[in-house]
């Protein structure tokens, strides 16, 4: 791949990535987050309710010799698994249980990456996974359900290494203005939403290969 060029939308003019920082309950664990998509790190960045605006920061990532896990060359219930290690789609007892039998049998170990790169969970995102935990929804219009949601693709750094190998470049850091972008990000996941809604409740949608059945032998 050789070097690629990463946008990462926030709501800091200045940021100082570096290993052992971020969020374990990110979509990936604990990282830094990327997208290629210029446009979707713009909405990424005002996303919040604050009226605040934003920044888009633009980096340059030497792929060479760095280990980089695509989840979309993965089953899709590999995606998935990985989002339930780190993220709760119910808080229910049966969830719990049901998730750590999901993540044995799916999931993917992705301790040895220098990169994960997946589909983003946003807001849309959380409404296909409550309703396919609770059942509702068959496997085979999963995959379909989350093209709609127009989720976007996106980069974690996750090594010392990957993280040596991440330059900013400086001179190309943009703002991004609240009241037009937020607006797109809002309307970009209400569309999403109303689709999703369409789609689960269309005849496609036979709710027979759901969530308590995938673990059946």
């Amino acid at each position: 791949m050789g070097k690629i060029i990463l946008y990462h939308g926030t709501s800091d003019k200045e940021i100082k990535p570096a290993y052992g920082l971020g969020n374990d309950k990110h979509d990936y664990g604990r990282g830094f987050y990327l997208t290629e998509d210029h446009e979707l790190a713009t909405e990424w960045a005002v996303c919040r309710p604050n009226e605040k605006n934003g920044w888009v920061h633009k980096f340059e990532l030497d792929t060479d010799g760095l280990k980089i896990l695509d989840f979309q060359t993965k089953d899709i219930l590999a995606w998935l698994a990985e989002l339930m290690k780190h993220r709760d789609a119910s808080d229910t007892k049966r969830y719990r249980m049901l998730s750590a039998k999901f993540i044995e049998k799916y999931g993917v170990d992705t301790s040895s990456y220098d990169v994960i790169k997946g589909w983003r969970a946003n807001a849309s995102y959380f409404y296909i996974a409550k309703e396919f935990v609770r059942d509702n929804i068959d496997m085979d219009i999963l995959e379909e359900l989350l093209s709609l949601g127009g989720l976007g693709i996106q980069y974690c750094v996750k090594t010392e290494k990957a993280y040596s190998q991440l330059k900013e470049i400086h001179s190309d850091l943009s703002i991004v203005e609240y009241n037009e972008f937020n607006e797109k990000y809002n309307l970009r996941d209400a569309v999403a939403r109303q689709k999703m809604r369409e789609l689960v409740d269309s005849d496609a949608n036979k709710v027979i290969k759901v969530f308590s059945t995938l673990f059946e032998r």
